[in-house]
């Protein structure tokens, strides 16, 4: 199991970053740098991290006997939590000043994908008996 799950989380946080940093350059063309373009970013990414894992489970792609499609609530969770890691990705590339928009992007996929994979980690653990 521990395998499959590996397999699933590359592909929320290769997914992620890459599409959080697209989108940062993207909309860093149509605004300046700053903390919206950071949240759109990572908002993407997510969005696309997220509906890619499951179709790649739906698919049947490196599914385990516990890997399962995420429900809804998570999906809203993980965009709620996509803002929390968009705004440290915009801190972290205003820290160490190198406000780039596909830097902003890049970070705030990266943290957003993260703080997802943390969420899809905790809603498989299995429940205290």
């Amino acid at each position: 199991m521990g395998d499959i799950t590996t397999v699933s989380l590359l592909v929320v946080l290769g997914i992620g970053t890459a599409v959080g940093a697209f989108a940062g350059m993207v909309f860093g063309n149509a605004m300046d740098p700053n903390a919206l373009l950071a949240v759109l970013s990572g908002l993407t990414g997510t969005v696309a991290a997220a509906v890619s894992r499951n179709a790649l489970v739906e698919l049947g792609f490196g599914v385990g006997e516990f890997e399962q499609a995420l429900p809804m609530p998570v999906f809203i969770f993980a965009i709620i939590a996509s803002i929390a890691g968009s705004l440290a990705g915009f801190e972290v590339a205003a820290l160490s000043s190198a406000l780039l928009p596909v830097y902003i992007g890049a970070l705030a996929g990266l943290f957003s994908s993260i703080l997802t994979a943390l969420l899809v980690i905790s809603y498989h653990m299995p429940g205290q008996k």
